[in-house]
């Protein structure tokens, strides 16, 4: 396998990539569905597991799927709950954790369940990583339900934020600095904590964005405990795979143009301009552009859809690679997020 292979990001339909012989699954390293219960893309292949995520796709790509490629051979597996598959660079781990496992009577569930589920669920991906020799996650991708839900202690983003701090912790994990790329969205639909990743044996390069403050110190109106991300991270070793965090239209700390979807699409855009040019600073080249990057775009409200896309093309060009999901964002003021990965 070539060391410095690129990381290829497609978006099929679900019904085509059924019909693909089994030669093409082989440098298949990871499946991410936002397809219905029953179009779980595990049935086309069994040996590939697959990241379940209930956020609608947008643009009228209903079926779409997200798939990781690499030369192979991959292996798949499971350690525990954590579905798995690897070659000799990546690992692509994920599970599901249902809330209702840590509800404890007479308390208010919705808070102290989701931050059990959320130590579960990360003590768990962190033993399997470990295990299998791919100890470094670049990139983490985490999906509740209701994320901006309130209880009487705050709303449950926090909850999440503070739980996998206590995890990171608890495995003696750095929470500042050295940290993986991450977003955290919530799902329109019911349904379990759902954590993914990507993972290396080496530990990652991570980034700031210099028009930002870091997550892990943001002041305490965004919670009781700081969110554990990097705004970007960079795969160590030859291929220098750059994996752009979740990203909106936040300066310093405090969401900018609230209300406005347009001049919110435009400052995430260049927000994530910031971050190439730190990642380029860090390299000393000009390798990441913004017009060579795959997007996901989370979308809060719907109907703001064209907009969010007519400013995103405006900036990067006719040709951007992206794809576009119904989600909810971690802050109620802010209407888009957009992550990315380069090569």
């Amino acid at each position: 396998m070539g060391a410095a292979a690129k990381l290829q990001i497609d978006y099929p339909r679900l019904a085509d990539i059924r019909q693909y012989p089994a030669t093409w699954w082989r440098d298949v390293l990871a499946v991410v569905s936002y397809a219905r219960d029953s179009d779980a893309p595990a049935s086309a292949l069994p040996d590939i597991p697959a990241a379940q995520v209930m956020m609608p796709v947008l643009a009228g790509l209903d079926g779409t799927v997200e798939v990781w490629r690499l030369p192979g051979p991959m292996q798949s597996g499971r350690h525990g709950r954590v579905q798995y598959r690897r070659n000799e660079r990546m690992l692509f781990a994920a599970l599901s954790v249902a809330e209702q496992e840590f509800a404890a009577p007479h308390s208010d569930w919705s808070a102290s369940a989701l931050r059990g589920a959320t130590r579960a669920a990360y003590y768990e991906l962190f033993q399997a990583l470990s295990a299998l020799g791919f100890p470094h996650p670049l990139r983490i991708w985490n999906v509740l339900p209701e994320i901006n839900g309130t209880t009487g202690e705050g709303e449950r983003y926090w909850h999440f934020n503070g739980a996998r701090q206590e995890a990171f912790i608890g495995v003696r994990r750095e929470i500042t600095g050295n940290v993986p790329a991450a977003s955290a969205l919530g799902s329109p639909h019911a349904g379990p904590l759902t954590v993914y990743c990507i993972a290396s044996a080496r530990a990652p390069i991570a980034l700031e964005n210099p028009r930002q403050r870091s997550a892990w110190d943001y002041p305490a109106q965004y919670g009781p405990k700081s969110p554990t991300f990097a705004r970007a991270c960079i795969e160590s070793g030859p291929a220098q795979t750059l994996f752009v965090s979740g990203t909106s239209s936040i300066v310093g700390y405090e969401t900018a143009h609230a209300g406005d979807v347009r001049a919110q699409t435009q400052e995430t855009v260049r927000n994530i301009g910031a971050v190439l040019v730190a990642a380029n600073d860090r390299l000393g080249s000009e390798r990441y552009a913004l017009e060579h990057l795959s997007y996901k775009v989370y979308v809060r409200r719907p109907a703001d859809l064209s907009q969010i896309e007519q400013e995103l093309r405006r900036a990067i060009g006719p040709e951007a690679r992206a794809l576009y999901l119904k989600a909810d964002i971690c802050r109620r003021d802010l209407l888009v997020e957009i992550e990315a990965v380069g090569n």
